[in-house]
């Protein structure tokens, strides 16, 4: 009995040291990597160079070959960034930073180095970059402005309505191209602005229907559009005949016409039947005819669609 308790209190005792000597082994290995990555290393880092602040017309050719060779030093807890993808990508202004030439943009490395150690970081140092020299080619597209028209299909909630006109942020879009195919484009309109039940504000970000090998700046608007409660009012309103000969006398009836209109319930007690203008131009009416149209030429500007019950106004010459 003794000798089994003796055996199992050394085998527990065996595996305390086996423990303790994997939690030494793996502190020790824990400094050995914290003093080697202490240390200074050398690395080939290779800088893609992305230009900002182009023109909208510029497109740059083989912008994946715009690089640059470095070699760096830095700790090596510094490197470990770079440790499975060695590249990094430095951005310029292509209005500050580099020189434009006719087809291309000339880069100085020995100007630009303090740009791309900053962007590097302080903590590591650049050993060489080449080459000394590099030119980022460009080619030229055309470019113009056209008129951009809103396309919407907008139900409004009943008793609602848009107050004025939709209102695009931008009225004219800026297109790039060939000179050929934008020379074709006179308009571009917006996606559709499709809308259901609307009883609140509008503000709507659109897209742009553009064609194929075309850029449009801006490449989205936004629509606004102010939404109230909207009433129908009615109002009788006398009717002005003009361009009659002095020489010719008539009788019409009726005198007055009745209109319909959509107005703003905030704006409903301000209309005046003045604010109505109802004429028939008597030059416009046909031979052997005996009667005249009645049109509407002046309305509030607030009011939206308004409508003559009558559609001919009876007269007879005297």
């Amino acid at each position: 009995m003794i000798k089994q308790n003796s055996n199992k209190a050394l085998k527990n005792l065996k595996k305390r040291d086996l423990k303790r000597f994997g939690i030494f082994i793996s502190i020790a290995f824990v400094f050995l990597i914290i003093s080697k990555l202490s240390n200074d290393y050398k690395q080939d880092l290779k800088l893609h160079i992305s230009l900002v602040n182009l023109d909208d017309e510029i497109i740059l050719i083989n912008d994946s070959l715009n690089t640059l060779d470095a070699i760096i030093e830095a700790k090596g807890f510094t490197l470990l960034r770079f440790l499975f993808n060695n590249k990094h990508t430095i951005y310029l202004d292509s209005k500050k930073d580099v020189l434009q030439q006719r087809h291309g943009f000339n880069l100085s490395v020995q100007k630009t180095k303090y740009l791309i150690e900053d962007q590097l970081g302080t903590t590591i140092d650049i050993l060489s970059i080449k080459p000394d020299t590099l030119v980022l080619p460009y080619s030229m597209s055309a470019s113009k402005y056209v008129p951009l028209v809103l396309k919407s299909k907008v139900n409004f909630a009943t008793g609602y309505d848009v107050l004025d006109k939709y209102k695009l942020n931008s009225d004219s879009v800026k297109v790039v191209g060939a000179i050929e195919d934008i020379k074709q484009i006179g308009v571009l309109y917006t996606q559709p602005l499709n809308l259901q039940d609307v009883k609140t504000d509008i503000n709507e970000e659109l897209s742009i229907e553009v064609p194929s090998a075309i850029k449009v700046y801006p490449e989205k608007v936004t629509v606004f559009g102010e939404v109230k409660r909207f009433t129908e009012g009615k109002m009788e309103v006398p009717i002005t005949i003009i361009n009659k000969p002095s020489s010719v006398a008539i009788n019409y009836f009726p005198k007055t016409v009745m209109l319909s209109y959509y107005v703003n319930l905030e704006d409903y007690n301000k209309i005046k039947h003045t604010d109505f203008v109802v004429q028939c131009n008597y030059a416009q009416s046909k031979t052997n005819l005996d009667f005249l149209v009645p049109e509407i030429v002046k309305k509030p500007n607030f009011v939206k669609r308004v409508s003559i019950k009558q559609k001919r106004i009876d007269f007879i010459k005297l």
